[in-house]
């Protein structure tokens, strides 16, 4: 679609018995609204009040002299004449004594599960492949194994572990080394 140039585009022609809309919002606003002179002039009639006000009230403040009440001065006895305090009794701290030679002992409760974990690092379809990752994993000082399967997959794992914290150090030490396909199961073999 071609573009429409506005530049060159004449302005309509308006018809001379109706006024614009825009000459009937001009009228209507100069109408209601106040000339600025106006505004200007009030506003300094407002600040010309306000001053003069300030002004009068300045010169009727009249002093009134107080006249101080008089007084009778009532001496008072001596701190020392009235019944003293008696002294503090010294405090005494019992477990500021005990405290550092106590120990809390805690029988630390060991998880124990009954299920056996596995952590397979990779499932290959030659056994070269799968012995190539046995031997890198044998460097880093693990003990993997190869296991097949009838459909010819030869899977390396390592374990049984006896709980998975077990398996997860082994994992940190095989990331170390930059073997990171390790994942870690239950022992369903």
């Amino acid at each position: 679609m071609a573009q429409k140039d506005y530049i060159k585009r004449k302005p309509t022609p308006r018809k001379k018995g109706t006024p614009s809309n825009r000459s009937k919002a001009s009228a209507k606003s100069a109408t209601s609204s106040i000339s600025p002179k106006i505004k200007i002039g009030f506003a300094v009639l407002v600040l010309a009040g306000f001053a003069y006000f300030l002004y009068s009230i300045k010169d009727d403040a009249t002093v009134v002299p107080a006249t101080a009440p008089s007084v009778k001065i009532v001496t008072q006895p001596d701190i020392d004449e009235l019944d003293p305090l008696p002294e503090l009794p010294k405090e005494e701290w019992a477990f500021i004594k005990s405290l550092p030679g106590y120990e809390v002992e805690i029988e630390a409760e060991v998880a124990t599960s009954d299920k056996r974990y596995l952590m397979q690092c990779g499932s290959f379809k030659i056994y070269e492949q799968a012995d190539s990752m046995r031997a890198t994993m044998a460097f880093v000082g693990l003990e993997p194994q190869i296991r097949g399967s009838k459909s010819g997959w030869y899977r390396v794992i390592l374990g049984p572990y006896d709980s998975k914290r077990d398996a997860e150090r082994d994992r940190h030490v095989l990331q170390r080394e930059n073997i990171n396909s390790c994942q870690i199961w239950f022992w369903n073999l």
